[in-house]
């Protein structure tokens, strides 16, 4: 293997003579044409892009576009700095030709053009600087390759793999001779200068005619072409025009308010935006730009709830807008689309390594300049500049939250039930991000309205101290809500399946503060005071009754209506969600072990029910419908009943009405 790679390094230094010899023999002889070949390993460089890009074929529009964006951006560079004084900034684009009669696709641009010399450094020695590296790297590699392009400037290079030859027609800014540079698939090549180009373009730039092969014609097709330009091109810095080849059937002459009556617009229009929303800042941006933005981008007709537009300066040095979707229902998808760009040109719309997983639900568009237009999955995962980014954003998020909830509040209520998801899995995915944001989390309350995990431990501590009694079914829990909220004890709604896990969160994170389900403990503040004493024979009497495990205890309870209520401990019923949620998921719970439900049933010795079947004189079959009636409506008030459990109750109810 050493040897083999030092023959190929002698070789490679034998063809970087051949080419300053061949250089100096033709600016000696004024030789106007050339053949060559762009190097000796250009036999293997050539299979190695059609192997490896073959499945990312459409993306060599991108790399021609964007370099004729590139010899445009040059030169506006030059004329700035005051290098080119003959030359005015002046309405530079770049065009897309189809030709499906000639099988060609030309990308034309008026930008800064090459000399011969230049042709030559740029074009012809591609392998003369890093393939040697670019083989023993790629060739043979079962890995992550999207990286390839744009290695060892491979970028233009791209263009082979849908054409079987490719020609260069360049004319520098500098007032020299126009090139013609013809490519094989091969490798071989052959230039000639004084060539005409005054069709391709005026008085300087590029253009590139590709002579797509059979593999490609794919993209000999008008819709084709516009869809790669709109993925790929719609935010590049130069004005982009597409001609599809397509004759009118009517003159413009005939056209009316811009339109001619074959139905195309009079007025030449570029497909791209030149100066994307991203680039301004956030004060000259108006609400309705952002929205406009955001449907056009994303296709999405619903209004975003809100965005965050991000300008950072050195060291990370990139610009975007993130959107918030809304979301419609809990289980709605909750897969964003975050694009990147490089100096605004489409890089791709899945970078997981960027964006935090739990903002993934997030849609926007992030340019950084600082990472390469073709970056890699490998790439991502361990850079530093990426992880830098991904804090980044996590801070603007968290400010964006804090600052709507601290000087919009009202708006900010609004939008909770659409973005409590979101915070509450970000939170439990990142404690940095529950830190940054806890003091603007809020609960929404059985009675409407809102509060922060403070505000509503301060506004009732001496009736529940640390609590927070929370409802996961308004409506099964409803009786045991109207006894909290009677005694003043206000009630969150905690009803989606996030929120059971995020409770758990706030607990470990949170010292001293319990959560509990209304149905899981009897409050305090429900209690008489006095300590209930143990009635034997109505405990004896629903011992019988209740299923085995149930723990029956008596108290007096200040609302002397209720007979009993059925309390399942916080504890095993969180168990039990686990449980369901492993089995959700479609993992296997069984190793969890089996986990015994707390139960507890809690009878009121204040009611005239219970007193009543502590009566002797009660007849004993009388005194068993009504205790088995009084557990049947604890578990309906709890849990609701099964078909089964419900024929029964429905039967011993109209028993107990017939003896009235």
């Amino acid at each position: 293997m050493d040897e083999a790679k030092n023959d190929v390094k002698n070789e490679v230094n034998d063809v970087k003579n051949e080419v300053k010899d061949e250089v100096k023999n033709d600016v000696k002889n004024d030789v106007k044409k050339e053949k060559g070949g762009i190097s000796v390993e250009a036999a293997q460089i050539f299979p190695i892009i059609k192997k490896w890009l073959y499945s990312d074929k459409e993306i060599f529009l991108r790399e021609i576009v964007s370099n004729a964006c590139d010899a445009v951006t040059k030169l506006r560079r030059l004329i700035s700095l005051g290098e080119v004084k003959n030359i005015a900034d002046e309405n530079f684009k770049v065009k897309v030709t189809l030709d499906k009669d000639a099988q060609t696709i030309t990308v034309s641009d008026n930008g800064i053009g090459m000399t011969s010399e230049e042709l030559k450094k740029y074009i012809c020695q591609i392998a003369l600087s890093g393939a040697l590296d670019f083989i023993e790297k790629y060739e043979g590699s079962e890995g992550d390759t999207s990286g390839i392009i744009g290695h060892f400037g491979l970028g233009f290079y791209s263009a082979f793999m849908v054409s079987s030859s490719v020609d260069v027609i360049t004319r520098s800014y500098t007032g020299q001779p126009a090139v013609k540079w013809t490519c094989g698939e091969d490798g071989e090549y052959e230039t000639e200068e004084n060539c005409d180009c005054d069709e391709l373009f005026d008085e300087r730039g590029t253009a590139v005619i590709m002579h797509i092969n059979d593999e490609g014609k794919e993209f000999l097709n008008a819709s084709s072409i516009r869809d790669i330009l709109d993925k790929y091109c719609a935010f590049m810095p130069v004005e982009i025009y597409f001609d599809d080849g397509e004759e009118h059937e009517h003159e413009h002459e005939h056209e009316h308010d811009g339109e001619c009556e074959c139905g195309h617009d009079a007025e030449e229009k570029p497909i791209n935006d030149t100066l994307p929303l991203w680039l301004k800042k956030p004060s000259e941006c108006t609400e309705e730009e952002y929205k406009s933005f955001y449907t056009k981008v994303f296709h999405d007709y619903r209004e975003p709830l809100f965005w965050i537009h991000i300008r950072a300066d050195y060291p990370l040095n990139f610009k975007g807008i993130l959107y918030f979707p809304k979301i419609t229902s809990e289980f709605e998808s909750l897969e964003g689309q975050v694009k990147l760009y490089y100096n605004q040109v489409f890089v791709s719309d899945n970078i997981k390594e960027v964006i935090p997983e739990y903002l993934l639900m997030l849609k926007g568009v992030l340019d950084c300049p600082e990472l390469p237009l073709n970056v890699s999955r490998s790439y991502l995962q361990n850079s530093g500049y990426v992880t830098k980014i991904s804090a980044h954003i996590i801070k603007k998020v968290a400010d964006k939250l804090n600052g709507m909830f601290a000087n919009e509040r009202e708006k900010y209520e609004k939008l909770w039930t659409d973005i409590k998801t979101f915070v509450e899995y970000g939170s439990m995915r990142d404690r940095k991000f529950y830190d940054r944001v806890k003091n603007s989390i809020v609960y929404k309350l059985c009675d409407g309205s809102f509060a922060t995990l403070s505000e509503y431990l301060d506004g009732a501590k001496e009736k529940h101290e640390n609590k927070v009694y929370y409802t996961s079914d308004r409506s099964k829990q409803a009786s045991y809500i109207s006894m909290l909220e009677a005694e003043g004890i206000k009630v969150a709604v905690l009803d989606k399946f996030v929120d059971s896990q995020f409770i758990n969160t706030v607990e470990m994170n949170e010292s001293g503060v319990k959560f509990c389900r209304v149905d899981s403990e009897l409050a305090d503040a429900l209690k008489d005071g006095e300590k209930a004493k143990e009635v034997k024979g109505v405990s004896k009497l629903f011992g019988s009754i209740v299923p085995e495990g149930t723990k029956i205890t008596f108290e007096k309870f200040k609302n002397a209506e209720i007979p009993a209520i059925l309390n399942i401990s916080e504890q095993s019923r969180r168990m039990e969600d686990m449980m369901k949620m492993y089995s959700m998921a479609g993992e296997d719970a069984s190793n969890i072990g089996a986990f015994p439900t707390e139960a507890t049933l809690i009878l009121n010795t204040e009611n005239s029910l219970i007193k009543k079947l502590d009566d002797d004189a009660t007849n004993p079959e009388i005194k068993e419908k009504i205790a088995r009636h009084i557990y049947d409506l604890c578990i309906i008030s709890q849990r609701g009943l099964e078909a089964s459990e419900l024929e029964k109750f429905l039967r011993e109810s109209y028993d107990i009405l017939s003896m009235l």
